[in-house]
């Protein structure tokens, strides 16, 4: 496994320089990711999904050629060795993010985590308020909410810089004082505009009484969250987005004191210390195990602690610090972009300052009049170019009706065309823009652990094919 070049570079890896940082990340380019060059790939999805590392597949396939693995839930040798590593890879987690007050369930990925608060926390006569800059996992728990007579309000961001309106949300936080359960849930980085929201607002939800889930997918793979200074109850995040492999993993950090606040609705196996068919009664498991439905990946559990050694060997500080070099300069060039009339070739979203800001970057595309291309036309020519960016409403419709000075009298009159038919909703997305009269959806481009000056100079000349036109 790739590793840095001594102990003493992580713990002064904020500090440096430009220069110390390049190097090291082109030669991590070299050693991990050569598969980029070699098929002359430019990604710069790192948001959608990060790139494994071949040193973690090396360590991964190793340990699977050289052990015998069976159904952690029993206590025969195969089992045991999997119980053994599944339980190292739940420690790694912990320790990872300073988690000891918490349990660590481990999902299919976030969402997965996100529907077990949803399904399970108390919302009858309770509330749910949501940041309008959410991803759908988190806006689909108000169906939850809905449906057991709960309430349900959503916090607005600023349209300039994209962040939160501080007035509106501690506002929104002083009502609902005698409702005994209510939930506040946010990002702590969006995952369309890169913006790092105040991880302080846990802490002030909760000295108003909420509870608070922290959707952190967008945010660990390049920021460090330690949970032993920041306390939300619930967390949530993908591996995959942090270290690329494997797929199909996530966990949901439970606070312990919040654990039998979540009631699960039903049981499955490997999920109760007891059950009966002829009492008709179960008794759930008392940790992590209530909530890990049915056989578990244990077969790729143990790379999830792989994966994080191969980050905590970078140093997650030095990343972070890498990650916010690259997108001012991203930023900085894009900025300088112009048509020769002086009109920008891309309108950037939200605020730019470094502090708020990590390695994603929303835009769209301008020709020369500021008429907006549509972004599939920008994804062909980038996929013809052997670009991935990401392009749509990236599953965050406040964000996307926000950027796109979609009202609520837009929305309204828009579902009433169509009456109680949902299903027909379901038409093309030119359908809907020619519908409300405006754009949707923009054109997103975001930075990783594998990116080099040589992705950001060809994605820079690809802009830079848009002027004049």
């Amino acid at each position: 496994m790739f590793t840095s070049h001594s102990t003493s570079e992580n713990k002064s890896e904020s500090y440096l320089n430009e220069d110390t940082l390049t190097a090291f990340f082109e030669d991590l380019r070299a050693k991990e990711y050569s598969r980029l060059d070699k098929t002359n790939q430019t990604y710069l999805d790192f948001t959608g999904g990060n790139l494994y590392a071949i040193s973690q597949l090396e360590e991964h396939r190793k340990m699977l050629e050289e052990n015998v693995f069976g159904n952690p839930h029993s206590s025969n040798p195969t089992s045991h060795k999997s119980t053994i590593l599944i339980e190292e890879a739940r420690e790694k987690v912990i320790n990872f993010f300073n988690a000891q007050d918490y349990y660590c369930v481990f999902t299919a990925n976030a969402s997965a985590g996100i529907k077990i608060i949803g399904e399970g926390y108390p919302f009858k006569d309770g509330h749910l308020l949501l940041l309008s800059d959410n991803h759908n996992s988190i806006n689909g728990m108000r169906e939850f909410c809905k449906k057991t007579e709960g309430s349900v309000s959503y916090a607005p961001i600023h349209y300039q810089d994209l962040r939160i309106d501080e007035i509106a949300l501690n506002n929104l936080l002083s009502q609902h004082q005698t409702t005994q359960n209510k939930l506040f849930s946010f990002p702590a980085q969006s995952n369309v505009s890169g913006i790092k929201h105040d991880l302080a607002w846990v802490e002030k939800a909760q000295q108003k009484g909420w509870d608070v889930l922290l959707d952190a997918a967008a945010f660990v793979p390049t920021s460090h969250l330690d949970l032993s200074k920041i306390q939300p109850d619930f967390v949530s995040m993908s591996f995959y987005k942090i270290f690329g492999y494997p797929t199909g993993i996530g966990c949901l950090l439970i606070h312990k004191n919040k654990f039998e606040k979540i009631n699960k609705p039903w049981f499955a196996g490997g999920t109760v210390n007891f059950a009966s068919v002829l009492g008709n009664r179960h008794v759930l498991a008392n940790a992590h195990e209530r909530f890990e439905d049915g056989t578990i990946n244990y077969l790729d559990i143990p790379a999830i602690k792989i994966g994080l050694d191969f980050i905590e060997n970078i140093g997650i500080n030095k990343i972070n610090r890498r990650i916010s070099i690259l997108t001012q300069k991203l930023i900085t060039e894009l900025n300088n972009i112009k048509h020769s009339n002086g009109q920008k070739v891309v309108q950037l979203f939200g605020s730019t300052q470094k502090e708020y800001k990590g390695g994603t970057i929303i835009m769209n595309f301008m020709d020369k009049n500021q008429k907006s291309y549509h972004f599939t036309e920008v994804e062909q020519l980038a996929n013809q170019n052997l670009i991935s960016i990401r392009t749509g409403c990236f599953c965050n419709p406040g964000l996307d009706e926000i950027n796109s000075c979609i009202s609520n009298e837009d929305m309204a009159n828009y579902f009433f065309n169509w009456g109680e038919d949902f299903n027909s909703l379901s038409k093309s997305h030119h359908y809907k823009m020619d519908f409300l009269g405006k754009m949707r959806g923009a054109v997103r481009v975001s930075v990783g652990i594998a990116t080099i000056q040589k992705d950001i100079d060809i994605f820079l000349d690809f802009v830079r094919s848009f002027q004049n036109k």
